[in-house]
């Protein structure tokens, strides 16, 4: 459905036939950016991106098969602090909701307690903010026991904060016991209380997932498999081209949020080595800050990665603004996004463009610094996945050593354990031995000299 903006006299759509389940209206109540001028064409570029946040808040309440019945822009010159929006709005809204017929009200941006209460009183209908409508999907999206555990983590710490509730149970209740008892604790404090008690339990039980995770990346640094993660703003294409790097059959689908539990897989590099390479969480504008805190677990997976491929729809109209979000979000993992050395930017979807718009995007791509660079791909065709798999296996590599050896043909179980424990960049036989390059991790580097007698490559 297109966007409609919120200002002007457009037709309403009617509801056609009987009230249908889940149906609801999505506001963006954007704040007015002033121009400071008659510049048109800054005000067209503010539109079209008010436009693009509205389309994602509508996708929000799709992927947990909400039907959105209009989606609407709402210009607020201020926020104001008891509804957010001005009275005129909720009163133009509050008709809008009984002409469409809608059960529950989204309004794209972060409420305070009482202005969601306010709202609800005076719309007669529920309301979710965008925070509220992400830990919804992330609820119902959990699979695992870690990712459940995660996601009512921070519904609770999040749930805190509202128990401003018109609740008709509010009264004190009385201490003690029988009629001894003085004025005790009003419900909201007890149910703040027994709310603490769980948040407590719950991020016990995360240590512990935190632990174990620490246990199994130990494990993996004894092997030792390098992890290259893949972060990038929500529905990038992270899973297909996870799918396409490791021949997996992780869900990959045109839906906000399809992935949410993370997934390790292994990595066959180009010379016959090996990475684990993890497809995480995708990051989305204004990512509530008790889901990254919740989460930091599972992103942990990101924080101890050797490289990280930041994936980005580069098709998309807002590609400018989500790479802005997800540098944000790297940086509250305390992870420079700036970082060459360990970033690998992935611009996905070309598959979009023709082949003039690609040839463009190819000579943008050129420009940019050498140590910056940007890798084009298509998850969808493949196109441009083996130049990337060869620039993880180069940034690998730079912390590896390259060796040179000879070693007898005979000795079978010594090449075996070559290719088993390196990766062998060249090999050909003379003489009754075989000359190799191979490319060993620190840990096993001694091994391969002192059994081998295997020389160091000097850098050219």
């Amino acid at each position: 459905m297109e966007p409609r903006n919120f200002d002007g006299d457009a037709d309403r759509p009617r509801s056609a036939g009987a009230k249908q389940t889940g149906r609801v209206l999505v506001i963006g109540p954007y704040l007015r950016v002033r121009a400071g001028g008659a510049d048109a064409q800054s005000e067209s570029h503010v539109q079209r991106d008010a436009e693009a946040r509205l389309d994602e808040a509508a996708g929000l309440a799709r992927a947990i098969d909400l039907v959105v019945a209009d989606a609407i822009i709402a210009p607020v010159s201020q926020i104001r602090p008891a509804t957010y929006i001005g009275k005129g709005k909720v009163e133009e809204i509050a008709g809008l909701i009984k002409t469409l017929d809608v059960e529950l009200v989204v309004m794209d941006c972060a409420l305070a307690p009482i202005q969601q209460r306010n709202l609800e009183k005076e719309l007669h209908a529920k309301v979710l903010d965008r925070t509220g409508l992400i830990l919804e999907i992330f609820g119902r999206r959990a699979k695992t026991k870690e990712g459940s555990l995660q996601v009512e983590l921070a519904h609770l710490n999040y749930q805190r904060s509202r128990l401003v509730r018109s609740w008709t149970h509010l009264e004190r209740q009385r201490g003690g016991f029988g009629f001894m008892g003085g004025p005790g604790e009003t419900q909201i404090e007890a149910d703040r209380r027994l709310i603490q008690e769980r948040i407590s339990k719950l991020e016990s039980e995360l240590k512990k997932v935190q632990a174990t995770r620490r246990l199994h990346r130990a494990g993996r640094q004894r092997v030792p498999y390098r992890v290259v993660a893949l972060v990038g703003y929500t529905n990038a294409g992270k899973s297909t081209l996870f799918n396409r790097l490791t021949r997996a059959d992780v869900q990959a689908a045109d839906m906000l949020f399809a992935t949410l539990d993370p997934t390790l897989r292994a990595l066959n590099l180009p010379h016959g080595g090996k990475a684990m390479l993890s497809d995480t969480v995708g990051f989305i504008s204004n990512l509530p800050t008790q889901l990254v805190a919740a989460f930091r677990a599972t992103l942990e997976e990101v924080l101890e990665a050797d490289v990280i491929l930041h994936v980005r729809d580069i098709s998309h109209e807002d590609a400018e603004a989500q790479q802005s979000d997800v540098d944000a979000v790297l940086r509250q993992l305390g992870i420079n996004p700036d970082d060459s050395g360990r970033i690998i930017e992935v611009w996905n979807k070309i598959d979009r463009y023709d082949a003039e718009q690609r040839e463009e995007l190819l000579n943008i791509a050129a420009r940019r610094p050498e140590d910056h660079p940007a890798m084009l791909v298509s998850a969808v065709s493949g196109e441009g996945v083996d130049a990337l798999l060869a620039a993880i296996e180069e940034r690998l590599a730079a912390k590896r050593t390259t060796l040179d050896l000879s070693i007898d043909a005979a000795d079978g179980a010594g090449i075996s354990w070559l290719h088993r424990n390196s990766e062998v960049l060249s090999k050909e036989l003379h003489d009754g031995r075989f000359d190799m390059t191979v490319r060993v991790d620190e840990t096993k580097r001694d091994i391969v000299v002192h059994r081998f007698d295997a020389v160091p490559r000097l850098s050219a």
